[in-house]
């Protein structure tokens, strides 16, 4: 070796001596406690860990192999923790820190089309999250005072729904029904009309099947409702510590966006997988049964859920969470434990029959047992003077055709009655993916309440409506705008529209008489 190379040698040598000389001299050591807790047994979804005095309630917990626990039971000996994840590496010995913050997830614009699950990570394969911060799944709800009237409608795009049973911008509005019944189309349906309306969606997935959720982001895809949408997914094989944390985090994700002055609209599919998880989860950590086994506290599980939803006045940004969760009823038993309570929280419900299902009336809203608690003051005026009086009428006719089963003689005003609610029950119904513009669907109420459709036959009425929208969209079309825009409709306004479906009904042997 040169005697060069040794030179150099020795004095790196030295600078890394010195170096290392300077960063000890500087460096002050101190100690940090750390509360440790070791598990004591592990159970489906729940675990129950020692040695964590100091632990918060629903403090994050850190176990090995990067599973996550939130502590829900703080007894005096020991922790009850609800898994947040697969726990089959854990195992009695294991150890368990406190991690000094609770249950929280993403938020921002950078989970807007995206997938993940409660606690952030990414089912899309789309990467990591960008443009996000953490917020806490469990919020308080706004004060009675920050809270201002809803006002504003949410369109849906489903006409028996916008015109009878109206949901406004900041409103809870149930949706129940028996399995299969259309529950989640509705839903689907609601998210693909907000598109270019400036309502972001939030979706959030609870104990369903992978296949189902799949086809849903699918569709959602396809039709261009990704962009404006997250989809919060917590599968029936996930934990249940996963289902039952899955509607907080996602109404949070929904809540930073209303705080920015955005109006929000989020579906829970559905809360009774999500109550059924929570009842899971307490039997398993020896909470005391209630009704039906599920725990006492129930009732405020959903009811603090539910009460996040809300208007915001201007001071306070303006923004709007719309909350439409969904419930599962056995056999039309609307009196159950869960629907009960639900109805009681929420500010109306959209009632599905399995009885019209079967026949073929789709969607299958029950009119007479469905009710929006808001009413009119979220619906465009334009309704008002058409849908008040349809959504009794139309009641009345069911009530009255069951009753015409009976083989009783009727009367020419009775016939003429039935004849009409047939109808209007025709126009009512409505295929999934056809959403229907309000202005359009005014249209059509006013001439099927005008009596124009009454001589078409019922298989014709369909293509009546459609032939009927069309002409609206061609010969009034600045009408059309200014009841999308909330201008009340007129009497001249009225007339216009008569017009137009008497004269797009004669070629399909509709009235053209001057009584209508």
């Amino acid at each position: 070796m040169s005697a060069v190379t040794t030179e150099l040698l020795r004095d790196t040598l030295d600078r890394t001596v010195t170096a290392v000389a300077e960063v000890v001299a500087s460096h002050t050591p101190g100690l940090r406690l750390r509360e440790v807790g070791q598990v004591l047994t592990v159970g489906h979804g729940t675990a129950r860990v020692s040695g964590l005095p100091g632990v918060w309630s629903e403090e994050l917990l850190a176990f090995p192999d990067g599973v996550l626990g939130m502590a829900f039971n703080l007894d005096v000996d020991e922790v009850g923790v609800i898994l947040l994840g697969d726990s089959r590496s854990l195992h009695a010995g294991s150890e368990a820190r406190r991690t000094g913050r609770v249950v929280d997830v993403p938020v921002g614009h950078g989970v807007l089309g995206r997938t993940i699950d409660p606690t952030g990570r990414p089912l899309d394969g789309e990467g990591l999250l960008q443009g996000t911060v953490r917020w806490p799944i469990e919020r308080d709800a706004p004060p009675i005072m920050d809270r201002a009237p809803v006002v504003a409608p949410l369109q849906t795009g489903v006409t028996v729904i916008d015109a009878l049973i109206p949901v406004g911008r900041g409103q809870r509005e149930l949706i129940l029904g028996d399995r299969q019944t259309g529950k989640s189309a509705l839903a689907l349906d609601t998210i693909l009309n907000q598109q270019g309306t400036g309502v972001l969606c939030v979706y959030c997935a609870i104990g369903q099947r992978t296949s189902e959720v799949a086809r849903l982001i699918d569709q959602l895809t396809r039709r261009g409702a990704m962009s404006y949408t997250t989809v919060v997914v917590a599968p029936g094989q996930a934990s249940p510590g996963l289902q039952y944390v899955a509607p907080y985090a996602a109404t949070s994700i929904a809540e930073y966006f209303m705080g920015q002055g955005e109006d929000v609209l989020i579906v829970y599919d559905d809360l009774t997988r999500h109550a059924q998880a929570y009842r899971e989860l307490s039997l398993l950590l020896r909470r005391p049964p209630g009704r039906e086994a599920f725990p006492g506290d129930i009732f405020y599980v959903h009811s603090r859920l539910l009460e996040r939803a809300t208007h915001l006045r201007e001071e306070f940004g303006g923004g709007s969470l719309t909350a439409l969760p969904i419930i599962e009823t056995e056999a039309q038993n609307l009196s159950g434990y869960i629907p009960t309570n639900l109805i009681s929280i929420t500010d109306g419900q959209i009632y599905l029959s399995p009885q019209l299902f079967q026949k073929g009336v789709l969607p299958a809203v029950d009119v007479g047992t469905s009710v929006s608690r808001v009413g009119g003051r979220a619906q465009l005026p334009a309704y008002r003077g058409i849908a008040g009086e349809l959504r009794l009428a139309y009641a009345q006719f069911v009530e009255l055709e069951a009753f015409s089963r009976f083989g009783a003689r009727l009367d020419e005003d009775t016939r003429t009655t039935l004849e009409r609610g047939r109808r209007v029950r025709e126009v009512l119904k409505q295929h999934q993916y056809d959403a229907l513009p309000a202005a359009e669907q005014i249209a059509v109420l006013v001439a099927v309440t005008a009596g124009l459709l009454d001589p078409l036959p019922l298989e014709r009425v369909a293509t009546g409506v459609q032939r009927l929208r069309a002409a609206a969209r061609e010969q009034l079309p600045e009408l059309l705008r200014d009841l999308a825009r909330g201008e009340p409709l007129d009497d001249a306004g009225r007339a216009a529209l008569v017009a137009c479906a008497r004269a797009t009904l004669r070629e399909l042997g509709g009235r053209d008489d001057g009584d209508a």
